[in-house]
């Protein structure tokens, strides 16, 4: 049975945007929804039959808005405005994340300050229902004066002019909807501009990352503890009156769950006394104040784009209330961008300090296991190149972590003169959040390599069953095998939250909520 969603115009929540970014659910907009779409639609309608000049009504766009447009043309001046900005390139937007723009569009255009008729919403969210999604190329935006580009190719394809992803491949719009009892968008006054002037796309992929990010991180946190077991490392510092003397809130969260995750470890136990090791290394000992740090960070992204994907952010605005009709600037995407590139700098820093502890663990002068992991080094290179894989993938984290949002290209003849460049700062996360995901696949499989050298003695529950879990898909390696495979089987693991659910279930902890 599909689930239902009801779109409250302006109270979408996490829960809601993960469930719409898989599928699957089934989305109608909530009666109370109606009364200011239609009042808002109705003075879109009474300044188009009217003779004054309405920017997006009844003129040109961008540097073209002194030029004023007849009404019998009103309706092409739309479709026109759809056609001539579908210019994207490059690869399709995935499923989910078109599956957010449509839902957070219709949801923006819902709250009744867009001038749209009920019919535009209606139709998003049947599109949705219908399991359809639209060609999106995934470049062309700048992130201010909205998504142009990617919401004009949604839009298109809504009008059935454009194209629609079936199992990945491109196919005539018009034919998917009408295989999908979906019938084609017709534009009057104002509603291609709706449309496609808004924040959508940039909050859609930030959305995307994310989620996605909350499964990594999470993952990592399993991965540190596990390496930090394998090196017989302390759980001292993660001792809560550390935490508490700092504040900071992620840190005080991300120690609890390290202590809760190494809780009855023998391991642990064996090492307790006689320990010459007065203090661990960095990647070991401070990992709730770099994971925390990280956490808290996700956390601010998770608030401003929650605050996004409720607003309304296309130009000029309805206001019923009073008749006004104001041309700003809630377009400009800066919010967005700021979120992503501190989400990239988490995405980056998880990674980083998880390739040291791959560093630390075949380092046998600092893990006291095994010389790159491996019982007969010189004849096996155990983890040695896994590592190098490792470091490559962190540095081109840093490249990618440099902030989208400081660059700014001046478009329409100078008109938007300053723009946000929100839609790469949220796409290039995509591959950002790939990379950290193989860097903590592969510290899992050190890390449980580490762990098969100190046998008999067991880690703890929670991290057993972390061992266990790996071991189902990626055996251990006491000499040299084809290690690709099991990098993959790990990463595969990551991304499908297994290892995340794992240390759910053992601490009760959620990151993002």
């Amino acid at each position: 049975m599909t689930t239902s969603i009801d779109i409250i115009p302006g109270e979408l929540n996490l829960a809601q945007l993960r469930a719409i970014r898989t599928g699957g659910v089934a989305l109608r907009l909530h009666a109370g929804a109606t009364e200011a779409i239609e009042r808002s639609a109705a003075l879109v309608q009474a300044a188009a039959a009217g003779d004054s000049p309405v920017y997006g009504v009844n003129t040109g766009f961008g540097k073209l808005a002194s030029k004023r447009i007849g009404k019998d043309e009103l309706a092409a001046l739309q479709r026109n405005l759809i056609r001539s900005h579908c210019v994207g390139v490059g690869a399709p937007l995935a499923p989910g994340v078109v599956r957010l723009m449509l839902a957070t569009k219709a949801a923006s255009l819902a709250r009744g300050y867009s001038g749209v008729r009920m019919e535009v919403v209606h139709c998003l969210l049947d599109a949705f229902n219908a399991g359809l999604v639209p060609f999106v190329p995934a470049q062309g935006s700048v992130g201010a004066s909205g998504d142009l580009a990617p919401l004009s190719h949604m839009t298109l394809a809504l009008m059935g002019e454009g194209e629609m992803l079936v199992d990945g491949q491109r196919r005539p719009a018009m034919i998917e909807l009408e295989k999908a009892g979906v019938k084609p968008l017709v534009l009057q006054a104002k509603e291609g501009l709706a449309l496609i002037n808004g924040t959508q796309t940039s909050t859609a992929l930030a959305l995307d990352a994310l989620l996605r990010f909350e499964v990594v991180f999470e993952s990592a946190l399993v991965s540190g503890a596990l390496s930090l077991d394998a090196a017989r490392g302390s759980d001292g510092p993660f001792d809560p009156r550390i935490h508490a003397v700092r504040g900071q809130p992620g840190q005080i969260e991300t120690a609890a769950v390290y202590r809760q995750l190494l809780a009855g470890s023998a391991i642990r136990q064996s090492h307790r006394e006689g320990d010459e090791r007065v203090q661990d290394p960095y990647c070991l000992r401070c990992q709730p104040q770099v994971m925390g740090a990280c956490l808290d960070q996700g956390r601010y992204a998770r608030d401003v784009l929650l605050r996004e994907a409720n607003a309304v952010t296309d130009n000029p605005l309805v206001f019923s209330d009073d008749g006004a009709m104001i041309s700003g600037g809630n377009f400009h995407a800066e919010p967005v961008a700021l979120a992503a590139d501190a989400l990239a700098c988490a995405i980056a820093e998880v990674g980083a300090i998880a390739e040291r502890r791959i560093a630390m663990l075949i380092d046998t002068g600092v893990s006291r296991l095994p010389p790159f992991l491996t019982g007969n080094a010189g004849l096996n290179s155990g983890f040695m190149i896994a590592h190098v894989t490792a470091a490559a993938l962190a540095s081109e984290n840093k490249s990618l972590a440099h902030p989208a949002s400081v660059d700014s290209l001046p478009t329409s003849a100078n008109q938007e003169d300053h723009v946000s460049m929100a839609t790469f700062a949220a796409r290039r996360l995509g591959q950002m959040l790939d990379n950290t995901g193989h860097v903590v696949a592969i510290e899992l499989l050190a890390a449980a390599q580490g762990i098969e050298f100190l046998r008999p003695l067991v880690s703890s529950a929670a991290l057993e069953d972390a061992h266990a879990l790996l071991r189902k898909t990626c055996p251990p390696m006491p000499d040299d095998h084809y290690l690709a495979p099991d990098i993959e089987h790990a990463k595969t693991l990551v991304d499908a939250g297994e290892f995340a659910a794992l240390g759910r279930r053992a601490t009760g902890f959620a990151s993002l909520g």
